[in-house]
């Protein structure tokens, strides 16, 4: 039996956008975004990372602008995604001060994304916050989602 390997579909968050212009995180952010251009992996877009992409700085547009269309699946904010996120706020696995974020995770789970890809450690890519992500998934009736950051990925 002949293993096909299909493309993944991760969700990245502006981060990992603005992560190309970081010293610190440009060689894994741009490499995330090269393993898209070259068919590698499909990156799910939702509506907040193009409304936060809207008030970036236009070099920061720019390499979103540079990737392929393609290579690319737009996610549309939802009711059901909203309310997922009030889950999550509502448990105090994030404060509302990170709706935003709670809104990312909550897209990319209603979409049954293969992983969420970030640099925000502080409200994403955390261990705490993973497992608490996960719980409410979970009782929510939703898989699990895995979180990590884009040198967990390259």
């Amino acid at each position: 039996m002949i293993f096909m390997k299909r493309q993944l579909r991760i969700y990245v968050d502006t981060s990992v956008i603005g992560g190309c212009l970081d010293e610190e995180f440009s060689e894994a952010s741009r490499n995330l975004l090269q393993m898209a251009a070259d068919g590698k992996v499909i990156l799910l877009v939702s509506d907040i990372l193009l409304d936060e992409l809207r008030r970036a700085p236009d070099s920061v547009q720019q390499i979103f602008q540079s990737l392929p269309p393609q290579v690319t699946e737009r996610l549309p904010r939802s009711v059901e995604a909203e309310r997922l996120r009030d889950a999550y706020l509502r448990a105090g696995v994030v404060t509302s001060v990170s709706s935003d974020d709670a809104l990312h995770v909550a897209v990319a789970t209603i979409a049954r994304a293969e992983m969420i890809v970030s640099w925000n450690f502080k409200h994403i890519v955390h261990y705490e916050k993973i497992r608490g992500f996960n719980a409410i998934n979970v009782l929510e009736g939703y898989g699990t989602v895995e979180i990590h950051s884009p040198l967990e990925v390259i």
